[in-house]
């Protein structure tokens, strides 16, 4: 659940006030958009309230429910003359609102599915039509009485709103988080560009099929921008249709015994035409999401959770060609903890597993951002310093031995004392890859590492530096 100082189960008061507000404010901006009695060119509403209980499932209780009718209610009571009517009119709001809320903290409990939406989007597509059909049953008698229309007519305006609304902004509400900008580049651009450019020629082609115009260019923009940001595009250019065909700038003319307006139609197809981009721009999303889970189970270590031996070779490879020639340093230092098979012998696999989580949340507390820490295999892990000088490197190896010996690590009420080797080695590889300096780095850092065994242990061992520890080279 988001995290919200106005919406709080731990302040009810808060809550109800906040809620209020919304709704008032919201059927402020939706009733100066009417264009015939009861009815509103877009009633932003309900949709934003079904978000609200949504995000916060808290809400969804009585209390909440008939806080929100009451705040309508009372907004018709000082605003209007319709009298009974409104509550009938009011109650099919909280029709769409609680359906759409409902249906989806159902789906969301039994979905086993990850998402970026707390849906699939078909479904939410579903719920929108279920939840504008049964508002749209009450709207309709409740508006006989107000606009002296038949009922058919009615129901379809309500439907068509109320799906349309829907459709337009939940996933946009529902996807919303921190902003997550593209890139500002001409290149990026274009995809915008695109929907700009089919919303102009809409308007000088005309007729039902120009609608569609901007939908090649809205999949363009699914595949290339994060997903609250399509969803934000597709809000902005389906209520730009919707005006453009309700002030008969693109025209729509239909000839049907069901005519009706032909704002009915068009709020049923740009609802339509909205979910593809909303399709595509989820699954975009969920298979990068499993790309990024695929290559992070691939590049960092289990157990451990730092960079595994894949990883840091990854690491060495994107980072070759950043360096400067000038700045092209390489340390790497070489770790082993000492008597590591005794504690797993004698304490089980388990306390080492903790004890190599441990150390390593401690080594790589150490190294920081000075440089990348990996596991190699075992109690082997591996210090990669681009960048660095063989002084600093000597030192943050030093730093490194010290806070290990110092560290307790506990498991089942007793404490373990560990120590680590570390074989150092540090060239300036000017002409030669990354890559290709690490190895032949490992290879002498292994050797130092041999030696700083053959000292007694817990010693840093590296050309022209005395053993640190019980013993001196």
């Amino acid at each position: 659940m988001a995290k919200n100082r106005f919406l709080s189960r731990e302040k009810p008061l808060t809550s109800a006030v906040s809620l209020f507000v919304i709704t008032t404010v919201f059927y402020f901006f939706g009733a100066s958009l009417r264009v015939v009695e009861a009815l509103s060119l877009f009633w932003p509403l309900n949709a934003v309230l079904a978000a609200v209980f949504i995000r916060y499932p808290f809400l969804n209780n009585p209390f909440y429910y008939a806080l929100c009718y009451a705040a309508m209610i009372i907004y018709d009571g000082v605003t209007t003359s319709w009298g009974t009517a409104s509550l009938l009119i009011n109650f099919s709001n909280m029709v769409f609102i609680i359906t759409v809320s409902l249906l989806v903290q159902r789906e969301k409990r039994r979905s086993t599915i990850a998402s970026p939406l707390p849906v699939h989007a078909l479904s939410l597509f579903n719920y929108c039509i279920f939840a504008a059909a049964l508002c749209a049953l009450f709207g309709a008698v409740g508006s006989m009485p107000v606009d002296r229309h038949a009922f058919y007519p009615l129901f379809a305006d309500w439907f068509s709103e109320q799906f349309s609304t829907g459709v337009l902004i939940l996933p946009c509400l529902l996807s919303m988080a921190r902003p997550q900008w593209p890139r500002l580049s001409l290149e990026n651009l274009y995809p915008l560009l695109g929907v700009v450019v089919c919303m102009v020629a809409s308007v000088g082609i005309g007729g039902a099929g120009s609608l569609a115009f901007p939908l090649p260019a809205l999949i363009w923009c699914a595949t290339r921008y994060p997903l609250p940001f399509v969803c934000l595009i597709t809000l902005i250019t389906g209520m730009t249709e919707i005006v453009l065909v309700a002030n008969s700038i693109i025209e729509i003319h239909m000839t049907s015994p069901l005519y009706v307006n032909q704002m009915f139609s068009a709020r049923l197809g740009i609802a339509t035409i909205a979910l593809c981009p909303l399709m595509v721009s989820v699954s975009v999303e969920t298979i990068n999401a499993l790309v990024r889970k695929a290559s992070r189970r691939a590049d960092y270590d289990y157990l451990t959770q730092v960079l595994s031996r894949s990883g840091i070779y990854e690491k060495l490879r994107n980072e070759s060609d950043c360096l400067a020639p000038s700045n092209r340093q390489l340390a790497v230092i070489l770790l082993d903890i000492d008597h590591f098979k005794n504690i797993n012998d004698t304490w089980g696999h388990d306390c080492g597993d903790k004890i190599l989580a441990e150390f390593a949340a401690v080594v790589n507390k150490v190294v920081g951002d000075k440089g990348w820490f990996a596991r190699m295999g075992g109690e082997e892990f591996v210090i990669v310093c681009p960048a660095m000088s063989n002084a600093d490197a000597i030192l943050l190896g030093h730093q490194i031995r010290e806070r290990v010996e110092q560290h307790q690590f506990a498991w089942k009420n007793h404490i373990h004392h560990i120590t680590v080797s570390l074989g150092l080695s540090w060239t300036a590889c000017a002409s030669a890859s990354l890559e290709a300096c690490f190895n032949a780095q490992m290879t002498e850092a292994d050797r130092y590492l041999y030696q700083a065994k053959q000292y007694g242990r817990n010693q840093l061992c590296a050309q022209n530096v005395p053993v640190m520890g019980r013993a001196a080279s």
